[in-house]
């Protein structure tokens, strides 16, 4: 072995507890990257092979009724490869020994005649038959079956057009129509199922022979979806269709593609400044670790070593504990990866999710980490081997001693000898201490950044269900009803309060910018379902105009005072040109407001409302809901701690999943800033402790000279650090803000905090550490090093 290599192993034996804690630096920023973006890049990877395996629709439309004889009307839409038209009904759907409130949707199945688009995948059982006796044959969602328990030959109850049919269940399947299943885009494994029968089975118990109520087309090549969207409304608007759409705003698509994208965000940006942090940090420390050995390295010079041996050398050291870090990071991130798309598999149904961690990916987060230590052991060392040995065996010329700053400013009196002493150390070297106070309050911005997501989604939590939702049951009416049914729910035991809306399919049309939702007819003053600001401000919905959300504002791109164009989509279908009253921020979702009597004149029809939102006593929700399962115009009932429930096992769960991945990361990083900066400094000031122990300074005030100085560089980090974490935390929230969500920025004070906590810790740590360092120093081997 060459003695340069016995040296490098001994190095790595002294400085040991450096280099793991460098080499966790590397791995917890690049264990990061890799668990982030590789889950971002198998949601979109499955999602892609999926669609293309299953022949995903482009282009959805939902009519009333129409006579299949209109198909042949659908080969003549230009751009249309595929057209399928097909029957489905929302119905009650009832399981033994379960009183919740379930909500099934019927799709009918051709058994005789094979899907072209959108094919239903087997998971289990078998496919239903042609013809049945007794039980309606029937294939149920994979997710409601996970989450109510079912298998092939169980048997539940539905009201199919006011009669209770048996469904037989012979098969599990997924849909890519159902990737994500829910209602009102909430996720909900036990309280909604996709349920396939026999298409002429569904036909006919809804007086639907020879017809359909559900169209999709698949593009051809080099098409768009506008044009195709325009000719599949003017065929089916005499069939009561409502506006065609493409996958947009297809809900599973729209939430999937949400979570995507979402994903995307913090699985390249923030890992990203976790990269370069630690690539920073990583340069900073290796820096000044290799600047610590100028006199070994003068000494390697004066034996006749080259300079490329020397630099190769110390490359060597540093590519060791980095090499250590990489793969160290690489195996974290891959298997967190794994776990984390497995979280995904809870709510997004695929037929197989598909993970890997990609070689590009890979190659940056080596190159990320390898550039930054090549980077340090140049820089480091390019200015040592330069020098003659003689010259570099001596120690640095002393700094230039000039009045400090409080000297200048007549302060020396309020500060004792003692941090006058740390002051002026710090002082004499602006550049390396601005350096490590900079990298501190990174550390401790990127824990801030890891952690406030807790915050943000019990914000999100507490406007949706204590500020905008204060009702109890949300029920939606089969149709539009006179507003006497609210006196009549009033009646129901246990009821409260009953607050109606009204919603009308509608479009919005500014120019070239248009958007396809429901227009909602509130209350003059809502007190059950209100409409609430990001900053909790609440709006009266306006009775001249309308109040949109900010997102939906954005994309018609209009302010307060413009009009808009209004093309109602049932109905008369009227169209009106409207002003935009108000913009409010809200989090979820893109909305459009009005006073619910106004939208009733719009339409010219009377008082009417078509859904409720109820006040409960409290813990008589189930009770209610029962006795809203035998009334025929109730649609859906959905209480709200489902939906709470809902939104915290799958959305909400997540996110603190990833929080907690990030968080500990984060603090890995945080830790390791500090600990090695605390072992630097010591190692660069052995000799000035080891002199001032001579001179008869106690162990006690030469620790106080470097703990000190490094209490003053947290000190001054820490506010720096807040400033930092605020400002990538609201970046990264804006970066993530969809049309379907808008996470409310919101930083409590705990989790500052914590990010203080985890800088102080680990100070007081690397105190502890250096304190006996500085005891058990061997003070003439130290002095005798710098002769």
């Amino acid at each position: 072995m060459k003695a340069l290599d016995r040296k490098l192993l001994r190095d790595l034996r002294l400085m040991w507890s450096q280099a793991l804690t460098i080499a966790l630096v590397v791995a917890s920023s690049v264990a990061g990257f890799i668990t982030t973006f590789s889950a971002y890049d198998a949601l979109s990877w499955s999602r892609d092979l999926y669609y293309a395996d299953a022949r995903f629709a482009d282009v959805f439309a939902t009519l009333k009724r129409a006579p299949l004889s209109l198909e042949r009307q659908f080969e003549t839409i230009a751009g249309a490869a595929h057209v399928e038209t097909s029957l489905t009904e929302l119905v009650p759907i009832t399981i033994p020994n379960v009183a919740d409130p379930i909500i099934g949707r019927l799709i009918g199945l051709d058994a005789r005649s094979p899907q072209r688009l959108n094919k239903v995948h087997l998971r289990s059982g078998r496919m239903i038959a042609a013809h049945h006796s007794g039980a309606i044959e029937a294939l149920v969602s994979e997710g409601f079956a996970v989450g109510r328990q079912l298998k092939p030959g169980d048997r539940i109850g539905a009201l199919i057009n006011g009669r209770r049919e048996e469904l037989l269940l012979v098969g599990i399947a997924l849909s890519p129509e159902y990737i994500f299943a829910g209602m009102a885009g909430s996720p909900d494994q036990r309280g909604f199922g996709v349920f396939w029968i026999d298409r002429q089975a569904l036909a006919a118990a809804y007086n639907m022979e020879g017809a359909f109520n559900q169209v999709a087309v698949r593009l051809g090549p080099g098409a768009t979806e506008g044009p195709v969207i325009d000719q599949l409304d003017r065929l089916l608007t005499p069939y009561g269709g409502i506006s065609a759409h493409g996958r947009d705003q297809q809900m599973s698509h729209m939430m999937l593609n949400s979570e995507i994208q979402e994903q995307r965000v913090l699985g390249t940006v923030l890992p990203s400044i976790f990269l370069a942090v630690a690539g920073f940090l990583l340069n900073v420390v290796l820096s000044r670790q290799i600047a610590t050995q100028r006199e070994q390295i003068a000494a390697l010079k004066a034996l006749g070593y080259e300079n490329r041996a020397i630099g190769l050398h110390y490359l060597k050291l540093v590519l060791i504990i980095v090499v250590f870090g990489l793969a160290l990071g690489l195996a974290i991130g891959a298997t967190l990866g794994h776990w984390f798309v497995g979280i995904y598999a809870d709510f997004f149904r695929f037929p197989q999710l598909r993970y890997r961690v990609r070689p590009e990916l890979i190659l940056a987060a080596i190159s990320v980490a390898t550039a930054a230590a090549v980077l340090a052991t140049l820089t480091a060392i390019r200015a040592t081997v330069r020098l003659a040995p003689a010259e570099a065996m001596r120690p640095p010329a002393p700094g230039l001693y000039k009045p400090m700053l409080i000297e200048r400013w007549g302060l020396q009196h309020w500060f004792s000898p003692a941090v006058r002493m740390i002051l002026r150390t710090m002082e004499r070297r602006p550049l390396r201490t601005a350096l490590t106070v900079f990298g501190i309050a990174v550390a401790m911005a990127i824990v801030i950044t890891g952690s406030f997501w807790r915050d943000s989604i019990g914000g999100l939590m507490d406007t949706q269900f204590n500020q905008v939702l204060r009702g109890d049951v949300s029920i939606g009416l089969i149709e539009a009803t006179p507003t006497r049914i609210q006196h009549e729910m009033a009646k129901l035991p246990h009821v409260t309060a009953v607050e109606g809306v009204r919603t009308v399919a509608a479009r919005l049309v500014n120019a070239n910018h248009s958007w396809r939702g429901a227009i909602q007819g509130k209350p003059e003053q809502p007190e059950l379902h209100r409409i609430v600001g990001l900053e909790r401000q609440v709006f009266k919905p306006p009775r001249s105009g309308l109040l949109l959300t900010d997102r939906l504002a954005d994309r018609l791109k209009v302010k307060p005072g413009d009009t808009v164009r209004l093309e109602f989509l049932e109905g008369r279908r009227e169209a009106l040109d409207i002003n935009v009253a108000g913009v409010v921020t809200e989090m979820l979702g893109m909305n459009a407001y009005i006073e619910r009597h106004a939208l009733n004149a719009l339409l010219r029809e009377g008082d009417i409302v078509n859904q409720l939102t109820v006040a409960v006593d409290r813990g008589h929700d189930a009770e209610l809901l029962n006795e809203l399962k035998e009334l025929p115009r109730v649609a859906i009932a959905v209480s709200k701690s489902v939906m709470k429930r809902n939104i915290e096992e799958v959305t909400a769960r997540n996110l603190m999943v990833f929080s907690g991945i990030l968080t500990a990361f984060a603090t890995v990083i945080a830790i390791g800033v500090v600990y090695n900066n605390a072992r630097i400094a010591l190692a660069e000031r052995a000799w000035e402790l080891a002199s001032l122990r001579v001179l008869g300074f106690t162990r006690g005030e030469v620790s106080a000279f470097l703990l000190g100085e490094l209490a003053i560089e947290i000190a001054l980090a820490t506010p720096l650090g807040m400033a930092l974490g605020y400002f990538l935390a609201s970046t990264i929230v804006g970066l993530i803000k969809t049309d379907e969500f808008y996470f409310p920025f919101v930083i409590h004070p705990a989790t500052y905090a914590y990010a203080v906590l985890c800088v102080f810790g680990a100070g007081i740590v690397s105190a502890l550490v250096v304190r006996r360092r500085v005891d058990t120093l061997d003070l003439v081997g130290v002095l005798k090093t710098r002769e």
